[in-house]
């Protein structure tokens, strides 16, 4: 009996049968993240977790009181006069717009002593969640008759358009921007009603280095030491925005371990609904040549900028060195087993679910359409006409736009006389210092990235290194001589197809392959996004609202609690202090990017005992800068700025062990405004003298 038995578990092991693991596996809810619309909160589930009432009064003010801030962060009020809290990182983008001559706020920060000195910024805006109605039954009402997906939609978007125009002459939507969400892929429909502030005043902001202390290194790390903040101010008719019906209190206080937070922000996207086969494309092309590419594009500008000192260099390499870092863990989270796992189970359950009961394996099929796609990422990446790409590239598209016009009958002497005053100042690019740094690293990525079918990769190359290559083209481009440009002005097509000439090959050979790869690309993307639909429908059926939608820019709120957590074989406690910011400058001998600004470098030791920094489970994501951590009194207590390292997997799976939100403590805002900038009248409006 003891020999059959053994027989019997080796043989399930090695023909792949579990079905005692299947039957016991529990599905991990919390792995599709705390990110809730307004209007599908779980407030019983919150009340009864954190023992307060969650109910419709508080979402409401808790609602009114959080902005969007522009269309890339978030914000709120935190005065009864309009007052606006959000990150540095989120505001200097702007500051170009409204600093004077011989003004410097990265060095020297800015503070607007009085309201008439706080400054106006042209094109800055903030919205307010004001209205929210569910049209879900309606739609599906309108859509009930539809035999196709085609069909389905175009009845479903006309059916929200009437919504929407009917909405818009209510009294209570008037002059509000309407727009509608879709959520579980259309399975919950709402309308949106914004009140848009478009007069936005700089207040108080500080120095650059105290709020991007560490820079770069530092980065999706903790512990941490930043002063990420801005205040801003809303107005309305010249005055002040009364917010006194909708603001957060700050209480620089109320960060104590184990306590709950909730975040009320815009976190701007997640896919944590993709598949298995969707994940296993992003890992191998979609993030991998991206992440490889943006790499390459930052070592440029790291040299551009040790030239030139150039600002506008400078904001883009925090947007890429940022961008690096999230890609780079979202990889790592791809290639983490344990993780991945939980994402295989929870599929296989949705999908037996489904195929049991007779449905279709839509797995299945999405991942015979992106198999489809996946040979063709390079091309469509990297080689399209898009700014930013080589000068050989984009010469290549305009020779092969010029020939199609030189080639159609129809074609009128303007056009020609467009393209022959256009291809010489394209023509200048490949002359640049730049340009065969451009075009070799280009074509590294070809060479690096081609299957075996990709002829034209080789001819382009033939038989050089991609460094030879690109040096031979522009040398022997008759596209990099004024005189052999001119002759070449008066050809005909025939005798340009037929010219030895290296970039009319590109534009003969990459050019179409590009357009084929694009066709395959765009060719099944109505297809894919059907199926995309229905597993997330098959999900909703499953799992109904007990799953939070996918994040997509629109207002959220996650719930959390203040917790340190484990790293590197020691512990992270759950909060910072100004000391600490001082070690870490002493530390590194106040080198770059650990420099401290003028007024810091003598803090008082009241400062140095403050709280910085503090860390929580709270779910957040790129979009949710600048969110208010609220308590459950709806008091501010922190600001998202960032989250750890191990939190970038949180694009696809959310872990509450090791995903942590970093956050500027209210109290170290408070201190920071008193002992080193004597903000006074702010430290009055924010009731915290």
């Amino acid at each position: 009996m003891k020999n059959r038995l053994t027989y019997l578990l080796i043989t399930l092991v090695f023909t792949g049968m579990r079905p005692s693991m299947q039957a016991q596996y529990n599905p991990q809810l919390s792995d599709f993240g705390k990110m809730w619309p307004f209007e599908y909160v779980p407030a019983e589930q919150f009340s009864e977790t954190y023992q307060f009432q969650a109910g419709g009064e508080w979402l409401d003010d808790v609602r009114m009181a959080a902005l969007q801030f522009a269309n890339w962060c978030s914000a709120s009020f935190v005065s009864p006069d309009g007052l606006i809290l959000t990150n540095h990182h989120c505001s200097r983008m702007v500051l170009e717009r409204i600093m004077k001559e011989g003004e410097d706020f990265d060095a020297h920060g800015f503070y607007a002593a009085d309201t008439a000195a706080e400054r106006r910024t042209p094109g800055l805006w903030v919205r307010q969640l004001v209205k929210i109605m569910d049209v879900s039954d309606r739609v599906m009402q309108a859509t009930s008759g539809a035999e196709t997906d085609e069909e389905m939609i175009s009845l479903r978007d006309s059916a929200i358009y009437a919504v929407m125009e009917e909405v818009s002459e209510q009294e209570d939507w008037e002059n509000l921007e309407i727009e509608p969400v879709l959520y579980y892929s259309g399975v919950k429909i709402s309308l949106y009603g914004y009140k848009r502030y478009d007069d936005i005043r700089l207040v108080m902001i500080p120095e650059l280095q105290a709020a991007y202390f560490g820079g770069d290194p530092d980065n999706f790390t903790y512990p941490r030491y930043n002063l990420d903040f801005t205040l801003w101010r809303a107005y309305e008719d010249g005055k002040p925005v009364n917010s006194s019906g909708f603001y957060y209190a700050f209480n620089p206080d109320g960060v104590q371990d184990g306590e709950p937070i909730f975040v009320v922000g815009n976190p701007g996207s997640t896919e944590r609904y993709r598949t298995i086969a969707q994940y296993e494309y992003d890992r191998d092309y979609r993030y991998r040549i991206q992440l490889e590419w943006m790499k390459t594009n930052y070592r440029e500008l790291e040299k551009q900028f040790e030239e030139s000192g150039d600002r506008a260099l400078q904001e883009q390499m925090f947007m890429i060195s940022n961008s690096i870092k999230a890609i780079q863990g979202i990889i790592d989270g791809l290639y983490n087993e344990e993780l991945m796992d939980r994402k295989r189970q929870m599929e296989n359950y949705i999908r037996r679910k489904v195929t049991d009961a007779g449905g279709e394996d839509y797995w299945e099929q999405l991942a015979r359409e992106y198999r489809k796609i996946s040979p063709e990422m390079m091309e469509v990446l990297l080689l399209g006409p898009q700014s930013g790409n080589s000068g050989t590239v984009l010469m290549a598209y305009a020779l092969d736009a010029y020939l199609e016009a030189l080639e159609d009958e129809e074609a009128d002497t303007s056009e020609l006389r467009h393209f022959r005053e256009m291809l010489p100042r394209i023509a200048e690019s490949l002359s640049s210092g730049e340009e065969k740094t451009n075009l070799t690293n280009l074509l590294v990525f070809m060479e690096r990235y081609a299957d075996d079918d990709d002829d034209y990769v080789a001819a382009i190359l033939d038989g050089d290194t991609p460094e030879q290559a690109a040096e031979r083209i522009l040398k022997e481009t008759l596209f990099t001589r004024e005189k052999k440009m001119e002759r070449f002005l008066k050809w005909d097509a025939e005798k340009i197809r037929k010219k030895d000439d290296p970039v009319i090959l590109m534009a003969m050979t990459l050019v179409p392959e590009y357009v084929r790869s694009s066709a395959i690309m765009n060719g099944n993307v109505d297809i894919r996004r059907a199926l995309e639909n229905k597993i997330a429908r098959e999900m909703f059926g499953v799992f109904g609202l007990k799953l939070p939608p996918d994040a997509t820019g629109t207002l959220r709120i996650s719930d959390g609690r203040v917790s340190g957590y484990t790293y590197n074989g020691t512990e992270a406690p759950y909060k910072t202090h100004f000391f600490g910011m001082y070690d870490r400058f002493y530390s590194f001998n106040g080198e770059y990017p650990w420099i401290l600004p003028e007024r810091w470098q003598d803090p008082p030791v009241q400062l140095l005992k403050e709280p910085l920094n503090f860390v929580s489970t709270v779910d957040i994501i790129g979009g949710n800068s600048g969110s208010a951590m609220i308590n459950r009194n709806k008091e501010l207590v922190g600001l998202v700025f960032d989250g750890n390292i191990e939190s970038l997997p949180g694009n696809f799976i959310y872990d509450e062990e090791v995903n942590r939100a970093v956050g500027v403590h209210a109290g170290g805002i408070v201190a920071a405004l008193r002992h080193l900038y004597g903000a006074d009248r702010i430290l009055a409006e924010l009731g915290v003298e």
